[in-house]
């Protein structure tokens, strides 16, 4: 800060003026631009405006209430609870210590702010502003605010404890960082301010002070202590200036309003002095750095290091424009940049050691790829692992590519099916060049020409002017003199027209596939590849090398596994790798044939196997081999770094950008999934699969009308497509029309058997989110006969735990939790939530055991949710905030949210419970399935105003009253009798309206 009387800078937090010795007012530390400084209009200062605050942001020292006065010492207890361990710092607001928290057992950091800014009404709230906002936002790179408290005059909050150092104790040792090290922390902090931003919360304040770094190289953003919420627009007032000058934004120092672009700027400066060792705009004050900074460019770091990457210094450089307009507009724009680059630098290393992946999480989670979505992600995030080969060069317009069956006029059953994989492969050597699956066209041919058993070059040119395919590739084989002819002719997708005839001879059948593969390389230099022939003459010996026989093994397991016959795709599989253990491609078929019959120890032992044998896979395949591996395991982060590389190198790589969008997802970050996938549909709009995807992620993040969209068009080109209903339907059901959910499951329930019992848990979902309990157990019990009868054992034990749910006689609601858990155990936590409903506390814990013993941190959390929902039911609820909270850093899920809101309620931290149920109403698109498995479970939301109702009475909200009756009028259908809830309801309400 800035001494007002001699205009000397001080550290922040200087109470006493270091060059004149004048003590320092907070109101009085003005930075003042005048119109001589900066050619504003209007001097910029610290608001002295103090607001009118109530409760726990009243002054300090009230008459009778003495004032903290003495600092804190190791050893001291405050509020009977937090023992002080040691002094970490002072700021601005306050000083901090490590302390343990004695009720929790955990170490905490305790934030105690001044007692000289404790008279300072304004000062307070914005203080309580800080621990308000902050709990919003609950990402891995954001340090979690847990408690507000009050002892003997001292104000305080307690927050994660990051056992590390700060960003500028980095700095002042090391002076600069390498530019992949800077990289890695700047996207770090980008991903928690993209979390900050989706939630409208802008840092305002941020700098390497409040940017920690523990052991393992994680980064947390801290101290949103002067953030607030972009709605908030009367907290400040225009032209107050708030933040630190060094770190500040142009639009900050003018006092202008800001949003999430300044804390963009700002993490430029901080990217700027990590490069370089030192800020931009450096000046002998901060009133000439500030005025630099509105007036001039900064200077590319790289002029000051030339070490710096030319792709780095563009992103800092607009991250640092002037203009905000002229910047990156969100974080995820500066993700994408620095994936892209991360991509090309990594790209540049070898691939061919087994990488350490992260533990998997639980199944339940991951059906959504073979279960409800087997036809929209599971061909598209698996199936194409084997497929590629080849390297970048200055590609052409993206080319998309359907190789039909070759005609095989040999008479020898060998080339069956064999030549199609390798001429497709070879062709994918173009990094502008995708192969459509040939899987999806055969599916796609079977309703375009019923009884079709051959994917003949006419009916792959239909398939291709459906699907808007540009190129399709027809052959045949016949033999020719002692040896064999291979003959491909290349045909414009739309018209037919050829673009290129080819042929090549083969002295044997074991040069067949190479000769075949060969014959690509015309193909691809007609339509604009630049590779050297000598590269893609290698590539196609990737292939090759292969066995004649093995490869047509290989072959017939692609066919099967499309068509849905995973044993027989094994043993096909199996044939392949005995008559060619190096085939890696092969392997990794049967990872994903076992991953799909939930055989994990085998398809782990497979994909090990797979990423052992890369000899003969190209680049492009290694790729995709190992980010499905992550994605198996859901090492996310890996999976994302994986697929990120892969389409920077080959941008036609649509799978890959599916995949990485689905990596995101699996992240749950799904704003990003979005955008991704959206990408995609842009390039590929006649796709159906990534349209059903699109449709999905949208759903997932409450744009349920872009859903609806996306979902309508895949279902104008196949009406019966399971998907898209389901993601329709679910849409629909979210934004609170019944009726029309009701309708589109009726249509799901005729598109085949999975759709069917979709449906009657969709159609369930509804009654039960009205209170139509009876209802919805007629219609689960048909539903768990059906499957049960289908033997579609994981779908029956999720009714069973519904309908247990529903069930209002408690021995019968027990007897159903139990034959769900006997009939499908990855179902086990909605039948345990039941169990501990119905008071058989032991029954649920056990399956919490069972959920915690397992190393993924799916299951993990919620085995913590349970033991939460039992600390809660015994009456514990600080106990069960704990262990939510700690649920909430393994995974955060819309139910651990609701969870800790409800924990919240019942310890009477009202403004907490607040901010919890805010988060799983803006997340409400999750609630609609929420183990993110497109199982309808939108009756999980019915009570979201029940609890906002008890929320404002805590609050002595006049909304109370209306949350009640939007409550009633959800469950206007329901029996009071069976539904505890309405009960309540009904009695607060009536209380609420007698006594007004």
């Amino acid at each position: 800060m800035v001494c007002p009387h001699c205009r000397t800078p001080n550290p922040e937090g200087t109470t006493i003026c270091l060059e004149c010795s004048t003590p320092i007012d907070l109101e009085d530390a003005t930075i003042a631009l005048t119109a001589a400084d900066s050619g504003a209009a209007a001097t910029v200062a610290m608001d002295p405006q103090a607001t009118q605050a109530t409760g726990w942001s009243r002054p300090a020292t009230q008459p009778g209430e003495p004032g903290q006065s003495k600092p804190l010492q190791p050893g001291d207890i405050l509020a009977e609870r937090y023992e002080i361990l040691k002094l970490l710092g002072e700021g601005g607001m306050g000083a901090v210590y490590r302390a343990h928290d004695r009720e929790l057992e955990r170490t905490v950091a305790l934030k105690v702010i001044r007692p000289e800014l404790a008279r300072n009404a304004q000062v307070l709230q914005r203080f309580k502003q800080e621990l308000i906002l902050a709990r919003q936002v609950t990402h891995r790179n954001i340090i979690r605010i847990f408690d507000l408290g009050t002892a003997a005059g001292t104000r305080f909050i307690t927050m994660e404890y990051i056992e590390g150092e700060d960003l500028s104790s980095v700095l002042a040792k090391r002076g600069k960082l390498p530019a992949a090290e800077a990289a890695g922390i700047v996207a770090q902090v980008a991903r928690g301010l993209e979390a900050a931003h989706a939630e409208g919360v802008v840092h305002r304040d941020l700098k390497p002070q409040n940017i920690m770094i523990d052991p393992q190289g994680k980064v947390s953003v801290m101290d949103f202590g002067i953030a607030r919420s972009m709605d908030a627009s009367n907290m400040t007032r225009t032209g107050a200036l708030l933040g630190t000058p060094t770190y500040m934004s142009p639009e900050q120092a003018q006092g202008q309003k800001v949003d999430a672009r300044s804390d963009l700027y700002t993490l430029g400066i901080i990217f700027y002095e990590l490069l370089t060792g030192a800020p931009p705009f450096a000046a002998d004050n901060p009133m000439a750095t500030l005025v630099r900074r509105i007036q001039e460019k900064a200077v590319p770091p790289i002029q000051i290091e030339p070490s710096v990457p030319q792709p780095i210094n563009d992103i800092v450089v607009k991250m640092l424009a002037t203009q905000a307009a002229d910047r990156y507009q969100t974080a995820s724009e500066i993700l994408r940049d620095l994936d892209a680059w991360e991509a090309v630098r990594a790209g540049r290393t070898t691939q061919t050691a087994v990488p350490v992946a992260a533990p998997p999480k639980s199944d339940i989670t991951l059906r959504i790829a073979t279960g409800a979505l087997v036809c929209m992600l599971a061909v598209v995030t698996w199936m194409y692992l084997h497929r590629s080969p080849g390297g970048p060069t200055a590609s052409p317009a993206p080319v998309s590519v359907l190789v039909a069956d070759f005609h095989n006029g040999t008479g020898d059953a060998v080339f069956d099916g064999t030549l199609e994989p390798a001429v497709g492969l070879a062709m994918e050597g173009a990094s502008f060049v995708s192969s459509y699956s040939r899987g999806d066209a055969h599916k796609i041919a079977a309703r375009l020409r019923p009884g079709a058993t051959a994917l003949d070059d006419t009916l792959a040119q239909a398939v291709a002017r459906q699907e808007g395919i540009n190129v399709v590739i027809a052959g045949d084989i016949e033999k020719h003199g002692g040896g064999y002819e291979i003959r491909v002719r290349a045909l414009e997708g739309m018209t037919g027209k050829e673009i290129i005839e080819k042929s090549a001879t083969a002295g044997s059948k074991q040069d067949v596939l190479t000769a075949a593969s060969k014959l690509a390389t015309p193909i691809r230099k007609k339509l604009g590849d630049k590779t050297p022939e000598s590269t893609q003459m290698a590539a196609a010996e990737t292939y090759g090398a292969s066995s004649l026989e093995a490869a047509q093994s290989y072959a017939k397991a692609q066919e099967l596994l499309w068509a849905g016959k995973v044993e027989n795709a094994i043993q096909a599989y199996q044939r392949a790798v005995q008559l060619d253990p190096r085939m890696g491609r092969a392997y990794a078929g049967l990872a994903v044939a076992y991953r799909n019959s939930q055989r994990r120890e085998d398809a782990e032992k497979y994909f090990q196997l797979a990423m052992q044998n890369t000899g003969r896979m190209t680049e492009r395949e290694r790729y995709r081999t190992f980010g499905a591996y992550y994605l198996f395991v859901r090492a996310d982060q890996k999976a994302a770094e994986q697929f990120s590389q892969l389409i920077q190198k080959y941008p036609a790589d649509d799978a890959g950008r599916t995949n990485l969008a689905l990596a995101y997802f699996y992240g749950r970050n799904i704003a990003r999934a979005i955008e991704q996938q959206q990408q995609v549909v842009n390039q590929k709009p006649e796709n159906v699969l990534y349209r059903g995807n699109l449709a999905l992620y949208a759903m997932y993040g409450g744009q349920f009308d872009l859903a609806i969209r996306e979902a309508g068009e895949v279902l104008k080109r196949n009406p019966s497509d399971s998907d898209a209903l389901v993601a329709k339907a679910l849409s629909q059901f979210a934004q609170g029309n019944a009726a029309d959910a009701a309708q589109t499951y009726q249509q799901l329930a005729s598109s085949g058997s999975d759709g069917a019992s979709i449906a009657s848990m969709g159609l369930a979902d509804i009654a039960l989110y009205e209170g139509r309990n009876a209802d919805a157990l007629a219609i689960l019990d048909k539903g768990i006969a059906a499957d049960l009868a289908a033997n579609n054992k994981s779908a029956a034990a999720i009714k069973l735990a519904a309908a247990a749910a529903a069930q209002k006689n408690r021995a019968q609601a027990v007897e159903l939790a139990v034959r769900s858990l006997a009939t499908y155990k990855d179902a086990a936590f909605p039948a345990a939530r039941v169990l501990l409903d119905a008071g058989q506390e032991p029954k649920a814990l056990a399956v919490a055991a069972e959920l915690g013993a397992r190393p993924e941190p799916e299951p993990q959390a919620y085995a913590k949710l349970l033991q939460g929902e039992a600390q809660l039911a015994r009456g514990k609820p600080q106990d069960a905030i704990h262990t939510f909270e700690e649920a909430g850093k393994l995974v955060d899920t819309w139910l651990g949210h609701l969870d800790l809101a409800k924990a919240y309620l019942k310890a009477g931290m009202y403004p907490f419970a607040s901010t919890e149920l805010d988060t799983c109403t803006k997340r409400s698109g999750e609630a609609a399935a929420v183990f993110l498995d497109d199982v309808p479970s939108y009756r999980y939301y019915a009570a979201m105003n029940f609890y906002k109702a008890q929320a404002a009475e805590g609050l002595k909200s006049p909304d109370a009253a209306e949350f009640y009756k939007k409550f009633l009028a959800v469950k206007s259908k329901a029996d009071p009798n069976s539904d505890p809830l309405v009960a309540e309801a009904q009695k607060r309400l009536a209380v609420l309206v007698s006594h007004p």
